[in-house]
């Protein structure tokens, strides 16, 4: 009873911290993975921007070990619409701007064997601070992601939520060189600082705790060559978790199946393809397979972004 207990409390944490699929990062946390890709330290000039990316993820729970969870799995549409507003203001050198995202699900969650369905708009993204550079072939933008808790959570049912009931901040650097024959390599690095969820119930309680998930280093790549209009690549994501998880106060305890502080991690590979359609409009693709997973879900991602002008 003990070991099927810490197995329920453990798919339980895990859920709750990989609740809010929409914007991708799908293992549930509340900033995009793979989103950023072709260009994406090179923002465009003074405008207003509509970015949307839609796609299917689903994938199986893996713990603390990289071995799969039986009976716990995801399935997920996603759709993540982002308005971006470049102003003409310089600061720094930089050129200023802002956006935000709102993502838009509809997730299927498994645990034990028993799945839960919800579609809902999952947590939002403000970034109300954008400054970007470009000096001959290379670019580069600093920015200040703020993720709000506005997706639905359930706390006596992790299975149906699609946010994670707290805040983060996000500080970015996104670098893009593209050389003249068209070789490309973007790169952008994000650190993702949670509050805490003050709403945690673990499985049969009805008193509340306060869980807060550890901090995470997480980046986007791509490496490709453009053809004209044309652009083929390899695009994917790589996420460590630097600090444990706690609740109130103390540090998850270690479990074999677990881990210590269950530390989640998870690398992904796959290839993107871009097209130009025309000035201030472009389209692009990927796949992402995802290894080396430990404490997430682990599975594949396709996705296809269009960006266009407004």
């Amino acid at each position: 009873m003990e070991q099927k207990n810490i197995i329920r409390n453990g798919l339980a944490v895990a859920l709750l911290a990989f609740s809010g699929m929409a914007q991708a990062k799908l293992g549930g946390d509340q900033s995009a993975t793979g989103v950023a890709n072709w260009m994406s330290g090179s923002l465009p000039p003074a405008g207003d921007y509509l970015v949307v990316n839609s796609g299917h993820y689903g994938g199986k729970l893996r713990d603390g070990n990289g071995d799969k969870i039986d009976g716990a799995s995801v399935d997920v549409w996603f759709s993540a619409f982002r308005h971006v507003h470049m102003t003409r203001h310089k600061l720094w050198g930089g050129d200023y701007g802002w956006q935000v995202v709102v993502p838009v699900i509809h997730q299927q969650l498994k645990m034990q064997d028993v799945s839960k369905r919800r579609t809902s708009i999952a947590d939002i993204t403000l970034n109300p601070f954008i400054l970007a550079w470009h000096r001959d072939n290379l670019h580069w933008v600093l920015g200040l992601d703020v993720n709000l808790p506005t997706g639905a959570y359930d706390a006596k049912e992790p299975r149906r939520s699609v946010g994670v009931n707290y805040w983060s901040l996000e500080p970015l650097l996104a670098v893009t060189w593209l050389s003249d024959d068209g070789w490309e390599i973007s790169n952008k690095m994000m650190y993702n600082i949670k509050t805490r969820n003050k709403n945690y119930r673990a499985p049969g309680q009805d008193t509340k705790q306060k869980y807060h998930s550890g901090q995470e280093f997480h980046m986007d790549y791509l490496l490709g060559k453009r053809f004209e209009r044309w652009g083929v690549g390899v695009a994917g994501y790589y996420l460590k978790q630097l600090t444990n998880d706690r609740i109130d106060g103390q540090t998850v305890t270690a479990t074999p199946q677990w881990g210590h502080g269950r530390k989640g991690q998870v690398f992904s590979y796959g290839p993107s393809v871009s097209y130009n359609i025309k000035k201030g409009m472009s389209v692009s693709a990927q796949w992402n397979h995802e290894i080396k997973v430990k404490n997430r879900f682990s599975g594949d991602k396709v996705s296809v972004k269009l960006v266009t002008s407004f």
